[in-house]
């Protein structure tokens, strides 16, 4: 794979510094064979399910981790009981780390683990401060001017 060097893009650009950091995670990341397989579903206008293959994975072995827009999630090698000997092992109990790019404001809602599919709701909140809100236009009354030549009345001293 060749290096890209993305700095001549950023020598003008102020507050890139996320999308630097996904250009960067995204040339680095490990190439992972499509292990283990994913799926990534769209239920609702601002929801999604990210549901992984994990079979032969506990709870245990699993760690979900989400900082900096970025989703991690890591499988420990199960360890193999003692006494068992395989003549064909097809189940895959490799470790693995799977990461992806969250936009901006999606959260991760909770994980279970089910029937060996580890599954992800993820949600965009947006903070109330950063939703569009309508701005109403006022129009001024034009206020009332004196004639140049005239002055305004004056309080009478007593």
């Amino acid at each position: 794979m060749n290096a890209f060097d993305f700095s001549p893009l950023f020598r003008t650009a102020i507050g890139f510094d996320r999308l630097a950091r996904v250009l960067e995670t995204a040339r680095t990341a490990p190439d992972a064979n499509g292990y283990p397989p994913y799926n990534i579903e769209k239920t609702g206008e601002d929801s999604y399910v990210l549901t992984m293959a994990v079979a032969g994975f506990g709870e245990q072995d699993l760690e979900i981790v989400a900082r900096d827009n970025v989703l991690t999630i890591t499988g420990r090698a199960p360890q193999p009981e003692e006494g068992r000997s395989f003549l064909y092992r097809g189940i895959a109990g490799r470790a693995f780390e799977r990461r992806f790019v969250l936009a901006d404001h999606i959260v991760v809602e909770g994980a279970s683990l089910e029937n060996g599919l580890l599954r992800l709701g993820l949600k965009r909140v947006v903070p109330e401060a950063l939703k569009p809100r309508r701005i109403e236009v006022q129009t001024r009354q034009p206020q009332p001017q004196l004639a140049d030549n005239s002055e305004a009345p004056q309080a009478e001293a007593a």
